[in-house]
Protein backbone atom coordinates (compact mmCIF):
# COMPACT_ATOMS: atom_id res chain seq x y z
CA UNK A 1 0.00 0.00 0.00
CA UNK A 2 3.02 2.19 -0.64
CA UNK A 3 0.33 4.21 -2.89
CA UNK A 4 -1.68 5.45 0.22
CA UNK A 5 0.09 8.28 1.15
CA UNK A 6 -0.30 10.51 -2.33
CA UNK A 7 -3.73 9.01 -1.83
CA UNK A 8 -4.90 12.28 -0.07
CA UNK A 9 -2.74 14.40 -1.87
CA UNK A 10 -4.24 13.64 -5.21
CA UNK A 11 -7.83 14.10 -4.07
CA UNK A 12 -6.67 16.94 -2.55
CA UNK A 13 -5.83 18.34 -5.88
CA UNK A 14 -9.01 17.50 -7.59
CA UNK A 15 -10.99 19.28 -5.02
CA UNK A 16 -8.74 22.09 -5.43
CA UNK A 17 -8.91 22.12 -9.08
CA UNK A 18 -12.76 22.02 -8.37
CA UNK A 19 -12.81 25.37 -6.35
CA UNK A 20 -14.12 27.66 -8.85
CA UNK A 21 -17.27 25.15 -9.84
CA UNK A 22 -17.45 25.16 -5.96
CA UNK A 23 -17.65 28.80 -4.90
CA UNK A 24 -20.28 29.08 -7.79
CA UNK A 25 -22.45 26.83 -5.81
CA UNK A 26 -24.50 27.76 -2.84
CA UNK A 27 -24.64 25.14 -0.74
CA UNK A 28 -27.69 23.56 0.30
CA UNK A 29 -27.14 21.90 3.48
CA UNK A 30 -28.79 18.38 3.60
CA UNK A 31 -29.80 16.78 7.11
CA UNK A 32 -29.03 13.02 5.55
CA UNK A 33 -25.15 14.16 6.14
CA UNK A 34 -26.03 14.22 10.10
CA UNK A 35 -27.61 10.66 9.59
CA UNK A 36 -23.99 9.30 7.73
CA UNK A 37 -21.70 11.23 10.21
CA UNK A 38 -23.42 9.71 12.85
CA UNK A 39 -23.22 6.10 11.88
CA UNK A 40 -19.56 7.08 10.99
CA UNK A 41 -19.32 7.29 14.93
CA UNK A 42 -20.93 4.38 15.47
CA UNK A 43 -19.10 2.04 13.74
CA UNK A 44 -15.96 3.90 14.70
CA UNK A 45 -17.26 3.13 18.15
CA UNK A 46 -18.18 -0.76 16.95
CA UNK A 47 -14.85 -1.19 14.96
CA UNK A 48 -12.53 -0.06 17.92
CA UNK A 49 -14.45 -2.32 20.68
CA UNK A 50 -14.23 -4.66 17.81
CA UNK A 51 -10.18 -4.04 17.12
CA UNK A 52 -11.27 -4.15 13.45
CA UNK A 53 -8.92 -1.28 11.81
CA UNK A 54 -10.81 -1.82 8.30
CA UNK A 55 -14.29 -0.83 9.95
CA UNK A 56 -12.09 1.97 12.07
CA UNK A 57 -10.28 3.29 8.98
CA UNK A 58 -13.73 3.22 6.49
CA UNK A 59 -15.78 5.06 8.96
CA UNK A 60 -13.74 8.43 8.65
CA UNK A 61 -14.13 8.54 4.61
CA UNK A 62 -18.02 7.72 5.69
CA UNK A 63 -18.01 10.63 8.18
CA UNK A 64 -16.12 13.07 5.50
CA UNK A 65 -19.40 12.06 3.03
CA UNK A 66 -21.52 12.69 5.64
CA UNK A 67 -19.96 16.31 6.46
CA UNK A 68 -19.78 17.51 2.43
CA UNK A 69 -23.58 16.03 2.10
CA UNK A 70 -24.40 18.01 5.41
CA UNK A 71 -22.87 21.26 4.70
CA UNK A 72 -22.87 21.41 0.98
CA UNK A 73 -25.82 19.62 0.15
CA UNK A 74 -26.77 16.84 -2.70
CA UNK A 75 -24.69 18.86 -5.72
CA UNK A 76 -21.62 19.37 -3.78
CA UNK A 77 -21.27 15.70 -2.80
CA UNK A 78 -21.73 14.65 -6.81
CA UNK A 79 -19.10 17.27 -7.35
CA UNK A 80 -17.00 16.02 -4.90
CA UNK A 81 -18.02 12.39 -5.46
CA UNK A 82 -14.76 11.29 -7.36
CA UNK A 83 -11.92 12.41 -4.82
CA UNK A 84 -14.01 11.04 -1.80
CA UNK A 85 -13.98 7.90 -3.97
CA UNK A 86 -10.42 7.96 -4.02
CA UNK A 87 -10.31 8.49 -0.43
CA UNK A 88 -10.90 4.57 0.08
CA UNK A 89 -7.80 3.59 -1.82
CA UNK A 90 -5.39 4.80 0.95
CA UNK A 91 -7.16 2.49 3.43
CA UNK A 92 -5.61 -1.10 3.44
CA UNK A 93 -7.71 -4.35 2.33
CA UNK A 94 -9.19 -6.12 5.48
CA UNK A 95 -6.54 -9.24 6.24
CA UNK A 96 -9.10 -11.72 5.74
CA UNK A 97 -9.90 -10.66 2.31
CA UNK A 98 -5.96 -10.18 1.71
CA UNK A 99 -5.02 -13.19 2.97
CA UNK A 100 -7.41 -15.07 0.74
CA UNK A 101 -6.15 -13.37 -2.60
CA UNK A 102 -2.45 -13.51 -2.18
CA UNK A 103 -2.34 -17.23 -1.75
CA UNK A 104 -3.77 -18.18 -5.27
CA UNK A 105 -1.87 -14.79 -6.94
CA UNK A 106 1.04 -16.96 -5.25
CA UNK A 107 0.78 -20.13 -6.43
CA UNK A 108 -0.34 -17.91 -10.36
CA UNK A 109 3.22 -16.95 -10.39
CA UNK A 110 4.59 -19.76 -9.69
CA UNK A 111 3.20 -21.53 -12.17
CA UNK A 112 3.43 -19.33 -14.62
CA UNK A 113 7.21 -18.94 -13.93
CA UNK A 114 7.64 -22.72 -14.24
CA UNK A 115 6.16 -22.72 -17.30
CA UNK A 116 8.04 -19.72 -18.87
CA UNK A 117 11.88 -21.33 -17.21
CA UNK A 118 10.90 -24.61 -18.89
CA UNK A 119 9.95 -22.96 -22.52
CA UNK A 120 14.03 -21.73 -21.65
CA UNK A 121 15.26 -24.71 -20.63
CA UNK A 122 15.58 -23.66 -17.59
CA UNK A 123 15.45 -26.61 -15.15
CA UNK A 124 12.89 -26.27 -12.29
CA UNK A 125 10.85 -28.07 -10.11
CA UNK A 126 7.70 -26.47 -8.25
CA UNK A 127 6.58 -27.43 -5.21
CA UNK A 128 3.36 -25.41 -4.29
CA UNK A 129 4.79 -21.77 -4.30
CA UNK A 130 8.85 -23.07 -4.30
CA UNK A 131 10.37 -23.13 -7.08
CA UNK A 132 13.43 -25.36 -6.73
CA UNK A 133 16.50 -23.82 -9.47
CA UNK A 134 19.95 -25.47 -9.97
CA UNK A 135 21.49 -22.82 -7.88
CA UNK A 136 18.91 -21.49 -5.24
CA UNK A 137 15.66 -21.66 -4.21
CA UNK A 138 12.81 -19.03 -4.23
CA UNK A 139 10.01 -19.03 -2.69
CA UNK A 140 7.11 -16.70 -3.75
CA UNK A 141 5.93 -15.32 -0.52
CA UNK A 142 2.99 -12.69 0.09
CA UNK A 143 5.30 -9.82 -0.99
CA UNK A 144 5.72 -11.84 -4.52
CA UNK A 145 1.79 -12.22 -5.00
CA UNK A 146 1.44 -8.80 -6.91
CA UNK A 147 -1.74 -7.80 -4.67
CA UNK A 148 0.66 -4.33 -3.85
CA UNK A 149 1.19 -3.81 -7.40
CA UNK A 150 -2.43 -4.61 -8.50
CA UNK A 151 -3.85 -2.46 -5.78
CA UNK A 152 -1.21 0.53 -6.85
CA UNK A 153 -2.08 0.35 -10.22
CA UNK A 154 -6.03 0.00 -9.99
CA UNK A 155 -5.58 3.71 -8.29
CA UNK A 156 -3.35 5.12 -10.87
CA UNK A 157 -5.56 3.73 -14.18
CA UNK A 158 -8.28 5.45 -11.80
CA UNK A 159 -6.52 8.79 -11.75
CA UNK A 160 -5.08 8.55 -14.94
CA UNK A 161 -8.25 8.28 -16.76
CA UNK A 162 -9.71 11.00 -15.08
CA UNK A 163 -7.14 13.36 -15.97
CA UNK A 164 -6.33 12.36 -19.43
CA UNK A 165 -9.61 10.38 -20.66
CA UNK A 166 -13.26 11.80 -21.14
CA UNK A 167 -15.12 8.70 -22.28
CA UNK A 168 -16.51 6.67 -19.55
CA UNK A 169 -16.36 2.86 -21.19
CA UNK A 170 -12.40 3.93 -21.97
CA UNK A 171 -11.86 4.69 -18.05
CA UNK A 172 -13.79 1.24 -17.35
CA UNK A 173 -12.01 -0.64 -19.64
CA UNK A 174 -8.51 0.85 -18.46
CA UNK A 175 -9.65 0.09 -14.84
CA UNK A 176 -10.50 -3.47 -15.55
CA UNK A 177 -7.34 -3.73 -17.57
CA UNK A 178 -5.02 -3.78 -14.49
CA UNK A 179 -5.97 -6.79 -13.31
CA UNK A 180 -4.54 -8.90 -15.79
CA UNK A 181 -1.62 -6.48 -16.22
CA UNK A 182 -1.13 -6.40 -13.12
CA UNK A 183 -0.81 -10.30 -12.04
CA UNK A 184 0.97 -10.84 -15.75
CA UNK A 185 3.86 -8.14 -14.58
CA UNK A 186 4.28 -10.03 -11.70
CA UNK A 187 4.17 -13.30 -12.94
CA UNK A 188 6.98 -11.92 -15.41
CA UNK A 189 9.05 -10.36 -11.70
CA UNK A 190 9.26 -14.08 -10.96
CA UNK A 191 10.21 -15.18 -13.84
CA UNK A 192 12.93 -12.55 -14.14
CA UNK A 193 14.74 -13.96 -11.06
CA UNK A 194 14.62 -16.81 -11.74
CA UNK A 195 16.33 -16.25 -14.76
CA UNK A 196 18.82 -13.71 -12.86
CA UNK A 197 19.79 -16.98 -10.75
CA UNK A 198 21.05 -18.90 -13.01
CA UNK A 199 23.85 -15.95 -13.73
CA UNK A 200 24.31 -14.33 -10.33
CA UNK A 201 22.23 -15.83 -7.55
CA UNK A 202 23.16 -13.00 -5.24
CA UNK A 203 20.62 -10.84 -7.64
CA UNK A 204 17.51 -12.72 -6.72
CA UNK A 205 17.83 -10.53 -3.66
CA UNK A 206 18.33 -7.33 -1.36
CA UNK A 207 18.27 -4.14 -3.89
CA UNK A 208 18.44 -5.47 -7.33
CA UNK A 209 14.84 -7.41 -6.13
CA UNK A 210 13.39 -4.38 -5.33
CA UNK A 211 14.80 -2.69 -8.29
CA UNK A 212 13.35 -5.23 -10.34
CA UNK A 213 9.60 -4.92 -8.74
CA UNK A 214 10.16 -1.43 -9.21
CA UNK A 215 10.74 -1.94 -13.11
CA UNK A 216 8.27 -4.59 -13.71
CA UNK A 217 5.88 -2.39 -12.13
CA UNK A 218 6.84 0.66 -14.29
CA UNK A 219 6.34 -1.84 -17.32
CA UNK A 220 3.00 -2.38 -16.36
CA UNK A 221 2.74 1.11 -16.12
CA UNK A 222 3.41 1.61 -19.99
CA UNK A 223 1.58 -0.99 -20.79
CA UNK A 224 -1.46 0.42 -19.44
CA UNK A 225 -0.81 3.98 -20.96
CA UNK A 226 -0.02 1.92 -24.64
CA UNK A 227 -3.21 0.45 -24.53
CA UNK A 228 -5.63 3.68 -23.70
CA UNK A 229 -3.59 4.97 -26.88
CA UNK A 230 -4.58 2.21 -28.72
CA UNK A 231 -8.09 1.88 -27.55
CA UNK A 232 -8.45 5.76 -28.38
CA UNK A 233 -7.04 5.41 -31.73
CA UNK A 234 -9.35 2.05 -32.11
CA UNK A 235 -11.84 4.57 -31.25
CA UNK A 236 -11.39 7.47 -33.67
CA UNK A 237 -11.04 5.18 -36.68
CA UNK A 238 -14.45 3.02 -35.67
CA UNK A 239 -16.07 6.77 -35.64
CA UNK A 240 -14.43 7.74 -39.13
CA UNK A 241 -15.54 4.47 -40.54
CA UNK A 242 -19.21 5.42 -39.42
CA UNK A 243 -19.03 8.59 -40.90
CA UNK A 244 -17.65 7.25 -43.99
CA UNK A 245 -20.08 4.46 -44.14
CA UNK A 246 -23.30 7.00 -43.45
CA UNK A 247 -21.94 9.30 -46.45
CA UNK A 248 -21.73 6.33 -48.79
CA UNK A 249 -25.16 5.55 -47.84
CA UNK A 250 -26.53 8.91 -48.47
Amino acid sequence: MGHGFFVPLVAGYIIWQKRAQLQAMAPQPNWWGLAIVIYGALQLSIATLGAELFLARTAFVISLIGIVLLLGGTAWLRTLAFPLFLLFFMIPIPTVVYNSITFPLQLFASRVSTAALDLMQIPVLREGNVLELAEQKLNVVEACSGIRSLLSLTFLALVYGYFFERKLWIRVALFAATIPIAIVANASRVTLTGVLTEYQPELAEGFFHTLSGWVIFMVALAILIGLHQILNRGYRLLAGWHIAHDLDTK
